[in-house]
């Protein structure tokens, strides 16, 4: 009885044997699947956490609480500067020079971008490292920390870049040296001297200097001397730049003592061709232009009065556009002389015509009271090239020879008597006689087409004396 009950159990262990091998086959892969599901609720319940047996946790979540933890940021108190109390912290600066995006002489200011880095020590942020490599960090880190308050003096515009982050950096090395870069675009002053506008040398400076701490707390410094200032290639469309280069000054505030300020100074020279397309060639053209009026018709009234007119006109509109794009100094610039010199040279000779066409209505009001124009004549017909009138091309009617009377033949007999009592001039004698001031006006007068003629050479030799004279000086 024995034996048939112990067949029996083996029977029922070997009828459940594959069955119990199959459960076990399946139950660890249940058991793998309620792990991950366990870690996807533990990952929604716990701000990220993933069960270390799926997934290595991800370093860079938590950077930012090691480097504060390595860096012993909450053991320190950063709203004082490095050595408190002791000697003032050097403070190292190096510019790159981007670029020089504009330079307004209306508002008399230039706008630069540039790259600027700061290099100090603070033992605080010393950290232990084998590697003794450097750390790196962005904007996030910078506001926990102390930093030097540079700012940009006579600044009227600054911001820093912001895209597609913050563009700001800070290294931070083993032994506490600290690299801190930012990029900013500041618009700064240009005192400007445009005397010599638009042949003129401009100089410009952009000044750093720190805002609370003076030099004995904080001293700002060329970090490589000359070498610290660099710049890119910039090409501006007005301007040659000349030279860049650093300096060092000293700035004193009555209330808070002596401040340390560093000099990027930068020297402009304009080009002046772009000057010399828009307002000297023009005024030149229309000066010359006015000229054309001494070669017309001094009858030709409309067209000479006209043609002086239109290069006024012009002249006019070239002072005030070029006025509109200058500021309101109150000093006389360069091309100031040389637009009104031109004008005055458009002025006159309007009214050198003026004074023609009235000494010619006076000249012939002379002849007609006179009796030697008729009152019939047409004065169009006889008009030479020249603008004169020509004796033999008017009918000139003698004038009737007057009664003798004892007066006029005493007079007669006393000039003969002189003329016979003076000795003949010997040979190779010459005589002469000098013609006053008022008789070689009257004479002018009396042949205004001359004062045509004079004008031909007199005003280009002249406006050629002061051209010369003008580029000498200024050139």
């Amino acid at each position: 009885m024995n034996l048939v009950l112990l067949a029996f159990r083996l029977m029922c262990l070997a009828w459940l044997w594959p069955v119990t091998l199959l459960n076990g086959s399946h139950q660890p892969k249940k058991m793998r699947h309620k792990d991950v599901y366990l870690g996807e609720n533990s990952k929604n319940q716990h701000g990220g956490r993933i069960d270390f047996k799926m997934k290595k946790s991800d370093s860079t979540k938590s950077l930012l609480i090691k480097s504060e933890q390595l860096l012993r940021i909450e053991d320190h108190d950063f709203a004082m500067r490095p050595g408190f109390g002791g000697a003032a912290i050097p403070v190292g600066i190096d510019v790159q020079v981007e670029s020089i995006d504009s330079i307004s002489e209306v508002n008399m200011d230039f706008t630069m971008t540039l790259y600027l880095r700061h290099y100090w020590q603070d033992d605080r942020l010393a950290f232990p490292s084998s590697s003794k490599k450097s750390r790196t960090f962005d904007a996030r880190l910078v506001k926990k920390i102390w930093v030097p308050d540079v700012f940009f003096v006579h600044s009227k515009r600054s911001f820093i870049h912001d895209t597609t982050m913050e563009n700001i950096m800070l290294r931070v090395y083993p032994d506490g040296n600290i690299l801190y870069s930012v990029r900013i675009t500041v618009t700064a002053l240009c005192a400007m001297d445009f005397s010599s506008f638009p042949l003129d040398t401009q100089k410009c400076s952009l000044e750093l200097e720190s805002y609370a701490y003076n030099e004995n707390d904080l001293m700002l410094y060329w970090k490589n001397g000359n070498d610290s200032l660099r710049t890119d290639e910039i090409v501006l469309s007005q301007f040659f730049i000349e030279e860049f280069h650093p300096s060092y000054g000293l700035a004193f505030y009555s209330s808070t003592g002596w401040y340390n300020r560093l000099y990027i100074n930068f020297i402009l020279r304009r080009h002046i061709f772009f000057f010399m397309l828009q307002t000297y060639f023009p005024t030149m053209l229309m000066v010359m232009l006015s000229w054309v009026s001494f070669w017309i018709d001094r009858r030709a009234v409309p067209a000479r009065v006209s043609l002086g007119i239109t290069t006024v006109l012009t002249m006019s509109t070239i002072i005030t556009g070029v006025s509109a794009s200058m500021p309101q100094v109150s000093y006389v610039k360069a091309v100031d002389i040389y637009l009104w010199a031109s004008f005055l040279f458009v002025f006159l000779s309007v009214i050198e015509y003026a004074a023609v066409n009235y000494f010619t209505t006076v000249e012939e009001m002379k002849k007609l009271k006179g009796g030697k124009i008729p009152a019939d004549f047409n004065a169009t017909q006889t008009m030479a090239f020249d603008g004169c009138y020509h004796d033999n091309d008017i009918d000139l009617t003698p004038f009737p020879e007057l009664p003798s009377t004892p007066n006029t033949e005493r007079s007669r007999t006393a000039t003969s008597r002189n003329s016979a009592a003076e000795p003949p001039p010997t040979e190779g004698t010459r005589l002469r006689r000098k013609k006053s001031i008022k008789h070689n006006l009257s004479f002018i007068m009396s042949n205004s087409y001359m004062i045509d003629s004079y004008s031909r050479v007199i005003f280009p030799m002249t406006y050629l004396l002061f051209n010369i004279i003008y580029w000498s000086l200024y050139s």
